[in-house]
């Protein structure tokens, strides 16, 4: 007995050291995930305050002499986000996405995090926004920068009534609204950016009324983030529309809005009558359906004496469509599309094959 406890003893004593070193190892493990935890979430604050509080304190970051972060440590910062943009030009083959065109654009992005840089870096990267087609994920998945584009676009919110936007502000909020809808054109951000509400944003601009070049300019990106949504057919896409009272601004801008502001409106409610959901919304209330019968007559009432090849057609499709429904068909049949009847834009009739067949099938579908 003495013996076998004897050799027990340095086996129970080795198996007791085991189980301690394998305690000790877990316990060292969990110190390390908690400091780790604790270092990720003191660097998050620490750029939270960066973008949001103090940009100097951004640029201390990534260069302890004040200096903003360069393209590489942007890179690193933003980690996989911002990676899309090195691989475009192998998965979609953009012509000219150099590794130092990409360079570029990271340290355009940080340069939106110093006031001073803004402006400028806002209007850089709307003119190389059709360089890189994954500049949309990037913008959206970047740390704060959507948070400085929704900023950009809500600071001129007390110049639009009473009227008080210049040219260069609203060329500011342009170039920011040139990069949001990078992100509406984008598959990959097109749903998230309609989930996050990010469209509203923009109804104060289509509510102006002034004529002025400035205002104008804002309606019409403005028009160009939302057409950028439409234009894929996503039911999903056409309710938010609806549901937010989209329509009367729409409606107002084919009405009174310029020409390239009428074209793109125009095209918009094309987009959401030809959903099911956006048709029905629209045919389904008759006082509605003559609103909207009686701005398509103003549009084509507004084009006898400047016909617009690219109008006719949009106006001449919503007609097309309404007509699905027997009332709005019946009062078709009047003063609404009897300049598209007779020879009033016979000259558009003569050079556009491609007008004169919806001109031919809108005739059939009213007779």
């Amino acid at each position: 007995m003495s013996q076998g406890n004897a050799a027990a003893g340095p086996l129970a004593t080795a198996g007791h050291s085991a189980q301690n070193y394998h305690y000790a190892q877990q316990q060292q493990q969990q110190q390390q995930q908690q400091q780790h935890q604790q270092n990720s979430m003191a660097q998050s604050k620490a750029l939270d305050a960066a973008n949001y509080q103090n940009p100097a304190l951004y640029a201390r970051l990534g260069n302890q002499q004040g200096n903003a972060p360069t393209a590489a440590a942007a890179a690193a910062m933003y980690g996989n986000s911002m990676a899309s943009i090195n691989t475009t030009t192998a998965t979609n083959g953009v012509p000219g996405a150099t590794s130092g065109e990409n360079e570029a654009l990271y340290q355009l992005m940080v340069e939106l995090f110093s006031a001073t840089n803004r402006e400028q870096a806002l209007a850089e990267l709307s003119r190389r926004r059709d360089q890189n087609l994954d500049l949309g994920v990037a913008l959206w998945n970047a740390y704060g920068v959507m948070t400085i584009l929704y900023q950009e676009i809500i600071a001129i919110y007390p110049l639009l009534n009473p009227p008080a936007l210049t040219m260069p502000v609203s060329n500011r909020a342009c170039n920011s609204l040139a990069l949001l809808q990078l992100v509406a054109t984008h598959e990959q951000t097109r749903m998230q950016l309609l989930k996050a509400n990010v469209p509203q944003l923009l109804y104060p601009f289509l509510s102006t009324t002034s004529k002025a070049k400035q205002y104008d300019n804002l309606r019409l990106t403005s028009l160009g983030v939302i057409g950028a949504l439409v234009k894929y057919d996503n039911h999903e896409v056409i309710s938010f529309f609806v549901a937010t009272e989209f329509l009367p601004l729409c409606l107002k801008i084919m009405d009174i809005g310029s020409e390239l502001c009428k074209v793109v409106a125009t095209f918009i409610f094309q987009k959401i009558i030809l959903d099911d959901g956006g048709f029905n919304y629209v045919t389904s209330h008759p006082k509605r359906l003559h609103t909207v019968l009686v701005i398509l007559s103003n549009v084509i009432k507004q084009m006898v004496a400047a016909p617009s090849g690219r109008l006719l057609k949009s106006v001449t499709k919503c007609l097309i469509r309404l007509a699905d429904n027997p009332k709005a068909c019946e009062e078709m049949r009047g003063d609404v599309t009897e300049n598209l009847r007779d020879s009033t834009f016979a000259q558009v009739l003569a050079e556009d094959v491609s007008y004169r067949r919806l001109v031919y099938q809108l005739i059939i579908k009213l007779a």
